[in-house]
């Protein structure tokens, strides 16, 4: 049986530093002689090529452009390797992981977010094993197949599908968590996998997409939020669809001022999406009066989507130049695994 082959991509983030033993400032890890660095990787099995962006970015600094970028280096390497790692700062890590599942249609390699708390140098760094159980899982097969056919972020211990997953602490090596989709595996003394919660395999080329829309907001509400507020956010001349970050399960204020800066926006064709500020759980528009009028609207149900699947969700249809009513439409059918079926 041949070595598995994995292509480390290197964007950024704490995971690719190193503190310099004399001044102690952090710098970028040379990733052609990583193994310095993470002996292990020497006794893994797995053939391992690397790819770096030209000059690495903080995830903060993180921009659409970079998501068609990681795209386009997977298409084209699509062939030569069985799986994909993807280092990435783990502040936007969510954004990105959903971005590329949009991405890249008909994936059926996995492809691998991860990144780390400390720098991967540090004492007491969560990035070595981060990496090493990442390029593991990227090299996993069974029966001559990938294990893992979609893409996924793995951080401390488990592996969360990607367009699911919320960071949820800055501190903490449990960083990130799904709060509406099972873990997808668990790393122990073994890998353990939820068969159940993998996407299924999927057959058929991949096929890469290119360019994503920027003419989306966000609209976060809170108790006491000035209808001329939203009305300003609104009124940007080149926004197409907006994110309504509601409360618990999709409502928001009922007065009229409020309702009718929303009636306006979706009047000139603005898609609305109502996701709730909770970390969990899902909106159901219309259980409760706070919620009807947007379903009169026309505002979109995002049941169980994240607020990071549905910015990029939106992004990808628009960049693919759906709009208006068919965005709508288009919104409220799962593409990869991002939500639960109406």
């Amino acid at each position: 049986m041949s070595m598995p082959k994995v292509l480390l991509i290197y964007t950024g983030g704490t995971i690719g530093m190193v503190a310099d033993a004399r001044s102690g400032a952090l710098q970028a890890v040379n990733l052609d002689h990583l193994e310095e660095q993470v002996p292990e990787l020497l006794r893994m099995g797995v053939a391992l090529e690397t790819v770096t962006f030209g000059r690495p970015i903080d995830s903060s600094d993180m921009h659409p452009e970079h998501w068609v970028r990681i795209a386009s280096i997977i298409g084209e390497r699509y062939s030569e390797f069985d799986g994909f790692v993807v280092l990435h700062g783990s502040d936007t890590m969510a954004y990105t992981a959903s971005a590329l599942s949009f991405l890249l249609a008909g994936l059926s390699k996995p492809v691998i977010l991860t990144g780390s708390q400390l720098p991967l140098g540090a004492i007491r760094t969560d990035g070595k094993e981060n990496l090493l159980t990442a390029i593991e899982i990227a090299a996993a097969r069974e029966n001559g197949m990938p294990i893992v056919g979609e893409v996924a972020v793995y951080f401390e211990y488990s592996l969360y599908r990607g367009n699911r997953t919320v960071k949820v602490h800055a501190e903490r090596f449990e960083a990130f968590r799904s709060p509406n989709w099972p873990v997808l595996a668990e790393a122990g003394t073994h890998i353990r996998y939820d068969r159940s919660a993998l996407l299924p395999s999927r057959q058929g080329p991949l096929q890469v997409h290119g360019g994503m829309g920027n003419g989306v907001g966000v609209v976060s509400l809170f108790p006491g939020i000035r209808a001329e507020a939203v009305q300003a956010q609104l009124a940007d001349r080149g926004l197409q669809a907006a994110v309504l970050q509601t409360f618990g399960s999709g409502n928001g204020p009922t007065d009229r001022d409020f309702l009718d800066v929303l009636r306006g926006a979706c009047e000139r064709g603005i898609v609305l999406v109502n996701v709730t500020q909770c970390v969990g759980g899902r909106v159901e528009q219309g259980r409760y009066q706070t919620s009807r009028a947007l379903v009169e609207m026309g505002v979109v149900s995002g049941q169980d989507l994240t607020t990071e699947a549905a910015i990029t969700k939106l992004m990808f249809l628009l960049g693919q130049g759906v709009a208006g009513g068919e965005l709508a439409q288009r919104m409220a059918i799962p593409l990869c695994g991002e939500m639960a079926s109406a």
